[in-house]
């Protein structure tokens, strides 16, 4: 326990806050269409580059700023793309069919998953750099801090997809989905500006 809840409390500060993953993650919820293969994706991909940063792939990624920096502009790029996409949405007359035809097949929302995840710098220094060098300082323990943090991945992304779900009251009001987009647009494009600003360190 010495190592777990430090691990948990770590990772849930870190993933608890409206980013871009998160924002999808609550919009297929309150749709409720492929939620639990996207929190699953999500859950695990934090997982994954936990442990690889445990293993020391901090220290690789520290020593190639140049791959920070193409994940970096891919990633702006989808951004942009992924709140233009919104703002059609928001525009068009029937928002709500526009909000459950946007949903695409299971492949589109797989795809978009990783996106959001991996075209994101900030996953690998949140996860592999930061989350794996605190752990490393646990010493033996190291493994029980990444799996706080890993637990603190599952409990965040499937309690905000299957907690969306239950929101059925709001699905139903085409008001909703228009603020849901630009919401979604503006989080988008934020994200995009400051990621396209930032000194990745």
């Amino acid at each position: 326990m010495q190592a777990i809840l430090p691990g948990l409390l770590t990772g849930l500060s870190l993933i608890v806050a409206i980013g871009a993953q998160n924002a999808f993650v609550l919009r297929q919820g309150l749709l409720r269409k492929h939620v639990f293969v996207i929190v699953l994706i999500c859950a695990l991909s934090d997982a994954l580059l936990i442990a690889l940063g445990v293993l020391g792939l901090g220290s690789l990624i520290s020593a190639l700023p140049w791959l920070l920096e193409v994940i970096r502009w891919v990633g702006v790029a989808f951004l942009v793309w992924y709140g233009s996409s919104s703002l059609r949405r928001f525009m068009k007359q029937d928002s709500l069919k526009a909000a459950e035809s946007s949903v695409g097949s299971i492949k589109q929302a797989v795809v978009t998953t990783l996106a959001l995840t991996f075209l994101n710098p900030h996953v690998y220094l949140d996860t592999v750099i930061f989350i794996g060098g605190i752990a490393n300082q646990f010493g033996d323990q190291k493994w029980w801090f990444a799996l706080g943090a890993v637990t603190s991945s599952f409990l965040w992304f499937f309690s905000l997809g299957f907690g969306a779900s239950k929101a059925s009251v709001l699905v139903s009001k085409p008001v909703f989905w228009k603020i849901l987009d630009v919401f979604i647009a503006a989080v988008m494009f934020s994200l995009a500006i400051t990621l396209a600003l930032a000194k990745l360190n």
